[in-house]
């Protein structure tokens, strides 16, 4: 038999390698029967190569480099493996990919190259990751070829493949694993099929110019959501937000936010089904671990891509032990921190399904985009929270806790804010003993706003501290005038009603001063009503302002009655205004209780303005009781 030199039988190889590219092409061809005989020319193509590099050992030695025809033949074997028409993958003993054909990198949607390091499981549905990679370990340590059938992850979805692997054997070094994939049925319709120059490319177009409009939209939707928030509710906006998101963009959708030093799950939403909602409900119930994913985004403030999501532990174990990742059944992971830049406030991560296809950088950059809106939605909510909170607060400091216990006099209160407002509020009122009577104040201050509340601390104060100096409520009045001009108050301006009132007998004696505030109302125990005049000039404005004087006498069961504008400038939506009907309105209360008959007005304030009141509205009643 002649001898024959190690560059016939590689030529073979690569003549019959041609030859199976050719027969994979014509419509009908058995995929199965082509592909077992690809891992025989391999296995073939390698023992040449052994065997030239065996002969040749001692020349190679001897020389720089290894001889040109070893190195032709190097070329043709390189070239055998990347240009099968089967998917082909060389593996290390653990499984981790070391080296993947151009039909595999096809396969996979992504250069041959971002295979290479990552375990072929990563590749792999997550439900069939376990058995697969329990194949490659037992023809690791037996040697022996064995199929398993999965759900590979490609761009379009899952494909339905079956895996053959098979041992290789290299002298002086660990075995390697080579594995084929065969498509199922379904997926060799279309083998072979020739289509026209340019629809690839067209369609990859498409499909390109598709998904860019739908990132546009999302980010429209987002932020019009975000801008449509009227309730400044973080806990609503995160809600709303991963609901938009889950289902488009991502079949799930986490969000965490981090409360006193520690990330804490806030939402969990994902297939809108019963199943999905328990599973949901579990993932809310699970707090990520500084070990977690969405713990390290938050951390580092750096987002992370899984296209291929081989790690099971990156969202941290359920109920059980069990990672949420298979929990999940997620396939492509994005986590992107919620930040605006300045501060970072949790993490975003968003899930894939295998049938939805792996993420991409242009999804990792709408998630960049979505995290930072929802972050400055954040910043927005918490900082009217805190607006509000503060607002409340000094509110509350303007306004008496609890007014005083008086025998023979009931005092009844209330107050409701303006509905679209979040200032702080104008209006005060105030009961505080004075000699041997009391004193009751109401006043509302112009604005609303900080300085609309120093200069109602200012009002309220200095009648409180005057009325122990002057006599009578007029000159307490014009005194708080003197004081509130010596401020620098932007122009604004005050109205105040002053009352010294003191017990004689069944009845009780009223003395009023007024600058330019409405009422009050005299309510008497037989249903009449008398509404007094609002005189004088508000204070703060004028040098020369004369609050107005008035007297009268209150009986047993008679009501006087407090109020500011905002119950008399009510309107109801035919645009009437409240005034014209609180004689009728405090005719109907006549005879019952400070506290019944506040609240009855309170009522029918916001009924007749169905909710909507333009501006605050401050009562203050006080009821002449039998005498104690």
């Amino acid at each position: 038999m002649p001898d024959r030199r190690p560059s016939e039988p590689l030529a073979d190889v690569a003549e019959r390698r041609d030859a199976l590219h050719h027969a994979a092409s014509i419509p009908g061809a058995d995929t199965r029967a082509l592909l077992e005989a690809a891992l025989t020319e391999l296995d073939g193509a390698i023992e040449a190569l052994v065997g030239a590099l065996a002969g040749g050992t001692a020349d190679i030695s001897a020389a720089e480099g290894p001889p040109e025809a070893v190195r032709t033949e190097r070329r043709l074997l390189h070239a055998a493996f990347q240009q099968t028409p089967v998917a082909l993958f060389l593996l290390e003993q653990d499984g981790t990919i070391r080296r993947a054909n151009n039909t595999a990198a096809v396969l996979l949607g992504a250069p041959a190259g971002y295979a290479t390091g990552k375990p072929l499981t990563a590749f792999v549905d997550m439900p069939s990751r376990a058995a697969v990679q329990t194949q490659l370990a037992a023809v690791a340590r037996t040697g022996k070829a064995r199929q398993a059938g999965c759900r590979l992850l490609t761009p379009g979805g899952t494909l339905d493949v079956t895996l053959t692997a098979a041992a290789i054997e290299l002298p002086g070094d660990p075995p390697l694993l080579v594995v084929t994939t065969a498509p199922g049925a379904d997926s060799q319709a279309g083998l072979g099929t020739s289509r026209p120059e340019g629809t690839d490319a067209e369609a990859r177009a498409g499909h390109a110019i598709a998904a860019m409009t739908r990132r546009m939209d999302m980010v429209t939707s987002v932020t019009r959501l975000l801008l449509d928030n009227s309730t400044f509710s973080e806990a609503v906006t995160v809600q709303r937000c991963a609901r938009l998101l889950a289902g488009d963009l991502a079949d799930w959708v986490v969000v965490d936010i981090e409360r006193g030093g520690r990330l804490r799950r806030q939402v969990a939403a994902g297939p809108r089904d019963r199943q999905a909602e328990d599973l949901a409900r579990a993932v809310r119930n699970v707090d990520p671990q500084p070990e977690s994913l969405p713990w390290q985004v938050h951390t580092t403030r750096k987002s992370v891509l899984l296209a291929h999501a081989d790690e099971p532990a990156a969202l941290g174990a359920g109920p059980g032990g069990t990672p949420l990742l298979m929990k999940l059944g997620a396939s492509s992971l994005i986590c992107v921190p919620i930040s605006d830049g300045t501060a970072s406030y949790g993490a975003l991560t968003l899930a894939r399904l295998p049938g939805m296809g792996q993420f991409g950088i242009a999804d990792l950059s709408l998630a960049e985009q979505l995290g930072e809106h929802l972050a400055i939605a954040i910043r927005v909510d918490r900082m009217f929270r805190r607006r509000s909170e503060v607002a409340e607060a000094l509110q509350a400091s303007l306004l008496p806790a609890r007014l005083p216990g008086v025998p023979g006099l009931e005092f009844a209160p209330a107050y409701v804010g303006a509905s679209q407002s979040q200032e702080i509020s104008g209006d005060f009122y105030d009961v505080f003993r004075r000699g041997d009577g009391w004193a009751i104040a109401i006043g509302d201050v112009c604005g609303k706003g900080q300085d609309a509340a120093a200069m109602t601390a200012a009002a309220r104060h200095s009648i409180r501290a005057l009325a122990n100096v002057h006599s009578s409520p007029a000159d307490v009045l014009a005194a708080a005038n003197e004081v509130l001009l010596a401020g620098d108050y932007d122009e604004r301006f005050v109205t105040a009603k002053l009352a010294f009132v003191r017990q004689q007998g069944r009845g009780l004696t009223v003395r009023l001063g007024s600058a330019g505030h409405p009422g009050p109302a005299v309510v008497r125990a037989d249903g009449r009503v008398e509404l007094l005049e609002g005189d004088g000039l508000p204070l703060g404005l004028f040098d020369d302002a004369r609050p107005s004087r008035a007297e009268l006498e209150l009986d047993e069961g008679d009501l006087l009655f407090f109020y500011t504008d905002g119950v008399t400038e009510a309107r109801s939506a035919e645009l009437e205004f409240f005034e014209d009907r609180l004689v009728d309105e405090l005719a109907a209360v006549a005879g019952r209780s400070a506290a019944e008959a506040v609240r009855a007005v309170q009522e029918l304030v916001t009924t007749f303005s169905r909710g909507e009141l333009r501006d605050d509205v401050t009562i203050l009643a006080v009821k002449v009781g039998p005498a104690g």
